[in-house]
């Protein structure tokens, strides 16, 4: 009889580390230190494991059935799929935050992930496509820790 096998923070930073591994940032850095720096605007466990994941699913091959295969609890899983964009289909940004909002680890992770995203001081150079990319990330944070009641303001 199998063990129940307990993950850590190091074996997601692992996992996440291995998926990542070659891409890189638009600053050409490895892509990997985005996650790590979610991760470290974080304190419990659980949010910083999920931080660290948040784009493997979205980014990877790897898959939900991958995490909850290698034993990660679901409520980590739950809230990695609420943080992956939907690939198969045209999901509107104002429907994923608010599948984001529906579970509270990741609006979490979501809120230190878009903080992180909207530090314009690590891009070489700052263009038009960034500051709208801005904008909407400053109106998503705003709904996400309750300022705006409604999405309506997250314009796709």
């Amino acid at each position: 009889m199998r063990g129940i096998v307990t993950l850590t923070l190091e074996d997601a930073i692992i996992l996440a580390t291995n998926a990542h591994r070659g891409q890189k940032d638009r600053n050409d850095e490895p892509y990997i230190m985005h996650p790590v720096r979610v991760m470290a605007g974080l304190w419990g466990d659980d949010e910083r494991m999920v931080a660290v994941l948040h784009d493997v699913v979205e980014d990877t091959d790897v898959t939900l059935d991958d995490l909850r295969k290698k034993g990660y609890p679901d409520h980590i899983v739950a809230a990695v799929d609420a943080l992956s964009k939907r690939k198969d289909i045209k999901e509107p940004y104002s429907h994923y935050i608010q599948r984001v909002k529906a579970n509270p680890l990741a609006t979490k992770v979501k809120i230190a992930d878009l903080r992180d995203n909207a530090n314009l001081g690590r891009l070489p150079t700052v263009e038009a496509f960034d500051l709208k990319r801005l904008d909407r990330y400053n109106r998503a944070l705003q709904f996400l820790i309750g300022r705006y009641a409604s999405p309506d303001i997250l314009v796709d």
